[in-house]
């Protein structure tokens, strides 16, 4: 499982993205915290996620805290 850390969240529009540890960017959408049980995420936090390709873009999913 890919691990990553929060480059930008909005908590209203519930979407942002995060870094991978090779640098690329990954985005985050309401989708990807729902089914984790999060509420929001903090820039700097790092996670855990399963990585999809939607629509032709990287898409993080089943989100993980790793560090609070």
């Amino acid at each position: 499982m890919p691990q990553g850390t929060i480059k930008d969240y909005d908590d209203r529009e519930r979407s942002g993205s995060l870094l991978m540890e090779d640098h690329s960017e990954v985005a985050i959408d309401a989708v990807s915290i729902e089914g984790s049980g999060l509420r929001s995420l903090r820039l700097g936090q790092r996670v855990r996620f399963d990585l999809i390709e939607e629509s032709g873009r990287k898409v993080a999913r089943n989100l993980q805290i790793v560090t609070l």
